[in-house]
């Protein structure tokens, strides 16, 4: 039988498992990604295990989400990434240069290459042909200190495109169209591989802003062919000597198939407050529009910008409409200025910010109150612009400009046409913002400010467990909803002790406190527990304020990882309407978890004498690591 892409992949990087879809395989990583608000922990996490050099073919710490200087906290922490950086072998992308997915794409990826990064946006490099994964920071550190990504072998999923998108519709409606198909839990335990003969006509930035937006299918990750499309592009970038080719085989066998018409196509809009929640963008004519922010790590190209450029040339934006523009590199942003186009941007009334994530964690450019802020970006969660009633729409930049205009959400294919716009035969090359690290990094010191907080100790498991249900939360909890983001918390990333004040905040205030007062605690929640980003942080500090175990219907995959790396214990509901009968401020307890672990099931009494089972899915790996204590504490155990 025959291989799709992924499967190559792994089998050309398997060091341990077997391919059979639902059991745990070992990957050798070629490259890791770091970005600030995640890289800080994952360097400390990086520095317990006492390794001296990191032992991948390439590993890169981005600065592009603490951009905002309001305090000392984030330009010590930039500090600090620089200096370990350079110590331990890590190449250093200053501050400006740009978000680090569209950088890597521009700049580093491979096709064939394993990736991973502490950002759950990471597979945006499946553009390029990467297998690329977004993971925790402890994943990512073991990775550089030579240790091998572990994850269930997932299914395959394919999606062909036939047909030829109209002007105006976008590979941001593809994305949105399939997340209409499948919602936000649709890809869980898959990897989507795009194919069919309309993927020709798809350029690499477009294939980006896909494998970018596959990540909120809950997939493990995307991925594209590498054709004469990539070679171009490699090719512009001065890279073509990085391109191989790579297609699934005739006869690949795939677990679902899926088939999208471009030709049948419209602009689409996913309403607040999450990205499957798509509609028609011609069905939202009525919706009067405060904000449009275009950039991001999903659609900050220079193909995406250019388009921008040429829609508002001569216009001017409507005059209640407040527009962001955030190129996603130093690269993008030279080139905007070298051809002119910045200058058609600006001249609309347009606001120029820095090349880095922004607006959408929060990090400035909030909504006004009640606001209705359509953005180019890939999450619309509840409260993670900055304003708790912002009510965020996701659109393509065509919609964006579109509705910037008008100051209503408008269908852009009523927009009169543009030129067509087309990616350069060569790109501005400039890496002096990518520093090299030292060829000896014995002398180099590392520096750390005071809001650098040592990283947080972790409990092994005993045979049994009493502790309190702190809360109980319903279906799709985001680790936005556990660990908030913004200008105002994301400074404390390295500072665990102070980051807790805010835990579940949009769910509930009092539960930090009542956490700690609690000694040992548990979560009760519901379906697709810890959906969105990979920020370990999301566990690590439920696990700093005491919670033991996390009950939920089902989990998001990084999310689960991430709590059996902090050594926290997930489980699920045998009998999902088991979740009815529980309430907050119950005492659980849990009654021989090593034999529970091997067999797959632990049995649970309540106070109240309710009895239940839940299911234990772990691996031998991960039943060590929990019992432990945390991947940190089995590591230093020699389980590298």
């Amino acid at each position: 039988m025959g291989k799709t892409i992924a499967q190559k992949i792994i089998a050309a990087h398997l060091v341990a498992g077997d391919m059979t879809p639902g059991s745990e395989v070992a990957l050798r990583i070629d490259q890791t990604l770091t970005q600030d608000a995640t890289g800080t922990m994952a360097y400390l996490e990086f520095e317990t295990m006492g390794i001296p050099r990191v032992k991948t073919e390439f590993s890169i710490a981005y600065v592009d989400h603490n951009t905002l200087q309001c305090g000392f906290e984030n330009a010590d922490d930039h500090r600090y990434l620089q200096t370990i950086a350079a110590k331990h072998g890590v190449h250093f992308s200053r501050p400006g240069n740009g978000i680090c997915h569209q950088v890597h794409l521009e700049r580093f990826g491979k096709p064939g290459k394993t990736l991973i990064g502490s950002d759950s946006h990471t597979p945006t490099g499946g553009g390029l042909g990467m297998l690329a994964f977004g993971a925790g920071g402890m994943d990512v550190a073991v990775a550089m200190g030579g240790g091998a990504y572990y994850i269930t072998m997932p299914k395959m999923y394919k999606v062909n495109l036939t047909g030829t998108l109209k002007p105006f519709v976008t590979a941001k409606d593809i994305s949105l169209e399939l997340l209409r198909i499948l919602s936000v839990k649709g890809g869980v335990g898959a990897i989507v591989e795009w194919g069919g003969p309309a993927v020709k006509s798809l350029s690499v930035p477009e294939r980006a802003t896909i494998t970018n937006m596959g990540t909120e299918l809950g997939a493990t990750t995307s991925i594209f062919p590498s054709d004469d499309v990539t070679r171009a592009f490699l090719k512009a970038q001065g890279r073509e000597a990085d391109f191989v080719p790579l297609e699934s085989d005739a006869d690949a066998q795939y677990d679902r198939i899926i088939d999208i018409d471009l030709d049948a196509l419209k602009p689409l809009v996913a309403c607040p407050h999450s990205p499957d929640n798509v509609v028609a963008a011609d069905s939202l004519n009525h919706v009067k529009v405060d904000q449009v922010c275009i950039g991001s790590c999903t659609n900050s190209s220079l193909l995406d910008m250019l388009k921008v450029a040429a829609m508002l040339k001569g216009k001017t934006i409507a005059p209640g409409v407040s527009l962001s523009v955030s190129p996603g590199s130093k690269q993008v942003l030279t080139m905007l200025t070298q051809t002119g186009a910045l200058v058609d941007i600006l001249a609309s009334g347009a606001r120029l910010l820095e090349c880095a994530c922004g607006p959408c964690i929060g990090m400035g450019f909030s909504p006004s109150s009640g606001g209705v802020s359509l953005r180019t970006f890939n999450r619309n969660f509840h409260g993670r612009s900055g304003t708790k009633d912002g009510q965020v729409y996701l659109v393509s930049p065509e919609t964006a400009v579109a509705s910037a205009l008008t100051g209503y959400i408008t269908d852009p294919t009523t927009m009169e046409p543009i030129a067509p716009v087309a990616l350069p035969d060569s790109f501005h090359i400039d890496d002096s913002a990518v520093l090299a690290p030292a060829e000896d990094g014995s002398s180099v010191e590392v520096l750390r400010g005071p809001n650098i907080k040592e990283f947080p100790k972790s409990k092994p498991f005993a045979d049994s467990l009493t502790a309190t249900t702190v809360l109980k939360v319903e279906d799709n909890i985001t680790t936005d909803h556990i660990m908030p983001a913004g200008a105002k918390i994301l400074p404390y990333r390295s500072n665990i002790p102070f980051l807790s004040k805010f835990c579940f905040e949009v769910c509930d205030p009092s539960f930090p406190e009542r956490a700690k007062a609690a000694g040992d605690g548990i979560i009760i929640g519901g379906s697709n527990y810890g959906q969105g980003s990979s920020r370990e942080h999301a566990a690590l500090v439920p696990m700093y304020l005491g919670i033991r175990c996390v009950i939920a219907k089902s989990f998001a995959r990084i999310h689960v990882a991430n709590l059996i790396n902090a050594g926290i214990l997930p489980l699920t509901f045998e009998n999902p309407a088991d979740y009815d009968d529980l309430a907050q401020d119950q005492k659980l307890t849990l009654e021989n978890i090593r034999e529970g672990m091997a067999c797959g099931k632990i049995r649970i009494t309540s106070d109240s004498g309710k009895e239940f089972t839940a299911l234990c899915n772990l691996t031998q790996r991960q039943q060590a690591i929990l019992m432990a204590g945390g991947l940190l504490n089995y590591t230093k155990e020699g389980g590298l």
